[in-house]
């Protein structure tokens, strides 16, 4: 029976699916690639559960015209802006006699670092392991094998408010989906958009959705720090619709086709009939009023993350810049801009579709959409820990026969 894996992106606008199955030289094979209209969603967070459930319960459907296993392995990303992230370290003793570091006490440090207090409406998205200590020797990576009588972890803990996780995972399993990892978005986008030594020099990763936007700091290959903002490309929409005097649908497709988010490098002689657009919409309006409008909500949204590199110490000290996806990465001259505005290198996230084998070129092309980042991100997350459970049950079985040995002649 085939093992199937979906990544699934409950987006304010869209909700992006990706469907792969598992292959035996743990790749996978891209099955389907769907984009279908949200609703009941507002920054991230459920605000009609009814509305939600329903844009879930359509995507779920074409995902079971594939195979009704599909949704029984779904990866949710998720993602509110009161995330809260803190430090924590755990320490145990190495329990073998021979004092050599087995996955066991790994495990048993990693859980003592996520025995923090937590209010009682919060919950542990994940426990993210900066550094191992071994016998006060710090920076060790994978301690597994090595000898040493304590064993410490660094870890970070990235906390959510629980209620808005239960009230996105209740929409999925109403609709019958089991869920089998939540993974914070913007780490989803980091797993697909950043490679290794992007990471090792130091790089931000900036993904800025229609209700939100979700910053990642990374350096030495380790997550620093992350955070999410209550602001996104519907912002921008929100501003042009009210600016223009404009439907909302007429804004956003203005956003896209006329807008740039360097106002002075448009001629304000360039004019738009906005009749063209929407035949209910009356007047001309200037491409730079048009800029300005965007340019200005675009410089909140990257002085959030100059306030948040200031505040955590590492402002310009990036060599590999800053990286940007999510739907709002495809405005014209976005890239220009935040060079301008935090003093670094910037570009658009392309994906690493190497671990995948895609026979359509089609999805191929979709993949390459910024806004598919997180999607592809929580694949890419599935076949990680498909992986490490792998290298653990065989770590686990090497134990075991190394234990038989020693009986058995």
């Amino acid at each position: 029976m085939a093992n199937y894996f979906v990544g699934l992106d409950i987006g304010s606008k869209n909700i992006k699916a990706l469907v792969a199955e598992s292959k035996p030289n743990n790749k996978l094979k891209l099955i389907s690639v769907i984009k279908m209209p949200s609703g009941g969603i507002r920054k991230g967070v459920v605000d009609d559960i009814a509305e939600a459930t329903y844009a879930v319960n359509n995507v779920l459907g074409e995902i079971k015209k594939i195979s009704k296993d599909a949704i029984k392995n779904i990866y949710l990303s998720v993602g509110n802006p009161d995330i809260r992230i803190q430090l924590s370290k755990g320490s145990v003793a190495v329990s073998r006699a021979d004092n050599e570091i087995s996955q066991e006490d790994i495990n048993r440090a990693v859980e003592a670092s996520r025995a923090i207090r937590l209010p009682l409406n919060r919950m542990v998205l994940h426990t993210i392991t900066s550094e191992f200590i071994v016998d006060d020797v710090s920076d060790i990576r994978d301690p597994s094998g090595m000898m040493g009588n304590k064993l410490e972890v660094s870890s970070i803990i990235i906390d959510a408010f629980s209620p808005a996780i239960k009230n996105i995972t209740k929409c999925v399993e109403i609709c019958g989906g089991s869920i089998a990892g939540l993974i914070l978005g913007s780490l989803a986008s980091s797993r697909s958009s950043l490679t290794k030594n992007q990471k090792e020099l130091g790089v931000i990763l900036l993904d800025i959705g229609f209700g939100k936007t979700g910053l990642s700091i990374y350096q030495e290959n380790k997550l620093l720090h992350t955070a999410i903002f209550p602001i996104g490309s519907s912002n921008i929409t929100n501003d042009l619709a009210i600016g223009l005097k404009a439907s909302i649908e007429t804004a956003d497709t203005i956003k896209y086709t006329f807008g740039s988010a360097i106002a002075k490098e448009v001629d304000r002689r360039d004019i738009i009939e906005l009749q063209k657009i929407d035949v209910g919409a009356r007047g001309n309006i200037s491409r730079r009023f048009i800029a300005e409008i965007i340019e200005a909500r675009l410089a909140e949204i990257f002085e959030f993350v100059n306030n948040e590199l200031r505040h955590f110490g590492k402002s310009a000290q990036f060599p590999s810049g800053i990286v940007i996806v999510g739907g709002g990465a495809k405005l014209p001259a976005l890239v220009d801009l935040a060079k301008q505005e935090l003093r670094l290198p910037a570009q658009i996230g392309m994906p690493d579709l190497s671990f995948m084998e895609i026979m359509n070129s089609e999805f191929g092309l979709q993949l390459e959409d910024p806004e598919f980042a997180s999607a592809l991100g929580l694949l890419m997350w599935a076949t990680d820990k498909s992986v490490e459970s792998q290298v653990q049950n065989m770590s686990v079985k090497g134990f075991f026969k190394k234990i038989t040995g020693y009986f058995v002649p």
